[in-house]
């Protein structure tokens, strides 16, 4: 059973800096699509980043330019690296692995999902 376990969120303040990990227990960070999703409480679980490991990384309008998403194949672990982070960036974020080298927004696509990882940003 392949598992995904993140860890890297906390608490900021609005303006600061987390960067976010996960683990994968078996071969995936390697060769499929990766993504980053969050969901805040009330709202629908939204695609945050993905990468499909030819260097191609999509992210969302809302996080352009202060996200960026990042794997160590070697590592089997995928980051996001987050900066200027905003009150609207808290939710829960989760990591996911699509089995296809072609990346999607539409979370039920993905096959694995990690836990997730809380991010608060207070102003």
């Amino acid at each position: 059973q392949v598992q995904l376990v993140e860890s890297g969120g906390g608490s900021v303040q609005t303006g600061g800096s987390l960067r976010l990990s996960c683990t994968s227990s078996g071969d995936l960070v390697t060769y499929y699509c990766m993504a980053w999703f969050r969901q805040a409480p009330g709202t629908e679980r939204e695609r945050v980043a993905s990468d499909d490991n030819y260097g191609r990384a999509l992210y969302r309008e809302s996080v352009e330019g202060r996200f960026t998403i990042s794997r160590d194949s070697a590592r089997q672990t995928l980051y996001l690296q987050m900066n200027d982070l905003k009150p609207e960036d808290t939710a829960m974020y989760y990591c996911a692995v699509r089995k296809n080298t072609l990346c999607a927004s539409d979370p039920t696509l993905y096959s694995y999902w990690g836990q997730g990882t809380q991010v608060t940003v207070s102003s």
